[in-house]
């Protein structure tokens, strides 16, 4: 589809990353990672032809077209969401008209042996093969398709797209690009706005989409559910993995291990040799020998250790102060704006050492109640209230918005600092990355991930013992993520957490509260407790809709959600059975290849063991062996566990 070929991007005498060079074929599907800041976006705005690199191209075959979703892009405000989603189909507009104009002049034709004759059937044919190709016949089943995926209700299809919130505008924008079809879609941060279920429809959209795919995301779940392929920018440079990105860390471990113990034998070697030079090297009997050592010296291809970056913000929350058994209770709460209902019957009691999520579509009222709890809001109904000696550091969705952009990132903390702690603004600041000259930025010239990282630096000024947290991984990448987890995890107090990043939430979180359709519900267990619930629920709920028995039989049962199996249909077993006759021949294929490999290396060993026979050479080819050998090890396991989860 296209190729990168030894791109390089420099601002003045820095290298944002040089010679980086990579090709993207049909149907790949390539998670694009590395911390912020390090060309991530630039590269995709070099691929869509937004932005030039400084040495390099891209080049791309004649049928190769891209669709390019920015983080932030405008919306029209003139149309309705219909309307504007219509405008994604000018390419089948243009095809049904040249199908139009065609045909008229065929029939209009009289002489069928012409040349012109035969230029317009092959036109008409062209088009004609390109408009059922993008489907043109079932434009606004796919409109509704794509829109009620996003999380677009029916009776907003004519609202104005004005109506819309940038979130849902962003939506707006992901719904083009996807009807468009193009044969590359490059996505840099396309859940950033979407919710869990959402989220989930896009996974699965793109896991079929035609095309290849090429997308930035800091959700570990959903770049390792629809990529395949990693590539990692790292200290200027890309490094290259054919899988998805829980296995590259994996495999980025054991490539710098392998690196390691290769260049250390490397240098035991040198240095032995070395030795001998220096000891014989004016002995006539053995100039012979060290002139050969030292031929052999200069032709060694020296290894090199990749240079690491292992900057990562480090945090600790301070002890929480003790507060009462009951941190937040919220009884028979509502809150309308008019004669518009956000939830209504909300009944919620978080004790003391709870960590809890609140999870639901976007507009279901997550925010609006976390406003309650903030007292920023009066429940219409009800009461939502904060229990005894309850002290709360907040971190709000629109944080970049509360923060004044013309202070400096030392100001920001200088002026709610009190106390002791005012002395230790430069060492906190310092274990969130901002260091030397960093603290004297403005607030306004921050990316998203430092505005995150300096409003979490916030919640360290004094010792909370509730904090409420709505959306704080937007904008920061997988380490940041991480580490914010892992200081959650051990943090001694409460925690509500509203969040669509389900690998965030996994293992931090006890109990989910779901938004839905006015009101909500209690799941307790995590993250994937809920959604595998939820899976089922849904499912349930399309048999529903299929015959009217399964609707008299589900509305008659009272037993637990997770005791519901749907059944599977005669096409779905169908599919199952195929899939697993694919994952058997593909696990005997490696078995294959696995003993080749075992095989190969034993021999090398063996060759190892004897002084006569080393050489770097050998050492080399042993190592990339090993590689081998744990990649198709690698697949196997996941192919095997794959092939037992079909059960």
């Amino acid at each position: 589809m296209f190729s990168v070929d030894n791109i390089t991007v420099s601002f003045g005498s820095t290298d944002l990353f040089r010679d980086i060079s990579f090709l993207v074929n049909e149907k790949e599907r390539v998670g694009l990672v590395g911390k912020n800041g390090a060309g991530k976006s630039t590269i995709l705005k070099i691929i869509a032809g937004i932005q030039h690199p400084t040495l390099g191209v891209v080049s791309k075959t004649s049928d190769c077209t891209i669709g390019y979703l920015p983080q932030q892009m405008a919306t029209s405000d003139d149309t309705t969401l219909k309307e504007e989603c219509g405008k994604a189909f000018s390419e089948l507009l243009q095809l049904e008209e040249e199908i139009r104009e065609c045909t008229e002049s065929i029939e209009k034709s009289t002489d069928y042996q012409s040349k012109e004759y035969q230029n317009l059937l092959h036109r008409l044919h062209e088009a004609t093969e390109r408009y059922h190709f993008l489907d043109g016949g079932s434009r606004e089943a796919q409109v509704e398709k794509i829109l009620l995926g996003l999380g677009f209700k029916r009776d907003e299809f004519d609202k104005p797209t004005s109506a819309f919130s940038g979130g849902w505008r962003m939506r707006i924008e992901i719904a083009k690009i996807l009807l468009r079809k193009p044969s590359v879609l490059l996505l840099d941060e396309p859940t950033n706005h979407l919710d869990i279920e959402s989220i989930q429809w896009l996974e699965d959209y793109l896991i079929s989409y035609k095309g290849a795919v090429m997308l930035i995301s800091h959700d570990r779940a959903f770049l390792d559910n629809v990529t395949n392929r990693t590539i990692e920018l790292s200290c200027g440079k890309a490094y290259d993995y054919k899988v998805n990105y829980s296995h590259f860390e994996e495999l980025r471990k054991e490539r710098r291990a392998q690196q390691m113990a290769a260049y250390e034998n490397q240098q035991r070697m040198v240095e032995k040799t070395e030795e001998f030079i220096e000891r014989f090297r004016y002995k006539p009997t053995k100039s012979n020998q060290v002139q050969s050592r030292i031929k052999a010296l200069e032709k060694i291809e020296r290894i090199e250790i990749d240079d690491e970056d292992v900057d990562a913000m480090t945090i600790r929350f301070p002890s929480a102060p003790r507060s009462g058994q009951i941190v937040v209770e919220a009884k028979d709460a509502a809150q309308y704006f008019g004669n518009h209902k956000v939830f209504e019957d909300v009944n919620i009691i978080v004790e003391r050492g709870e960590k809890i999520a609140l999870v639901g579509r976007n507009g279901e009222g997550k925010t609006t109640f976390i406003r309650q709890i903030m007292k920023e809001l009066e429940p219409t109904k009800g009461e939502t209230k904060v229990g005894y000696n309850v002290n709360i550091g907040y971190y709000a969705q629109n944080q970049e918005d509360l923060m004044e952009g013309d202070y400096t990132v030392f100001d920001t903390l200088d002026i709610v600092a009190v106390g002791d702690i005012r002395t230790r603004l430069r060492d906190i600041l310092g274990a969130f990355l901002f260091r030397g000259n960093d603290i004297d930025k403005k607030v306004k010239v921050l990316s998203g991930g430092e505005r995150a990282r300096l409003a979490i630096a916030k919640l360290m000024l004094e010792p909370y013992n509730l904090l409420v947290l709505d959306e704080p991984t937007n904008h920061m990448d997988m380490r940041s993520r991480m580490v914010l987890k892992q200081a959650l995890q051990k943090y001694d107090g409460t925690v509500i957490v509203i969040s669509h990043d389900r690998d965030f939430l996994s293992g931090l979180v006890g109990t989910v509260y779901e938004f839905r359709d006015g009101h909500t519900r209690q799941f307790l267990g995590g993250i994937s407790d809920f959604l595998e619930k939820r899976r089922i629920e849904n499912l349930r709920d399309i048999e529903k809709k299929e015959t009217k028995e399964v609707k008299a039989q589900q509305s008659e049962k009272t037993a637990p959600t997770e005791e519901v199996k749907p059944q599977l249909s005669y096409n779905e077993k169908k599919e199952l059975d195929r899939k697993k006759t694919r994952l058997q021949s593909a696990i005997r294929k490696l078995e294959g290849d696995i003993e080749k490999l075992e095989s190969e290396i034993s021999e090398l060993e063996a060759k190892l063991l004897n002084p006569e026979d080393y050489s770097i050479k050998l050492v080399e080819d042993y190592t990339k062996l090993k590689e081998s050998l744990d990649s198709k090890m690698e697949e196997w396991t996941s192919k095997q566990e794959e092939f037992e989860n079909y059960g």
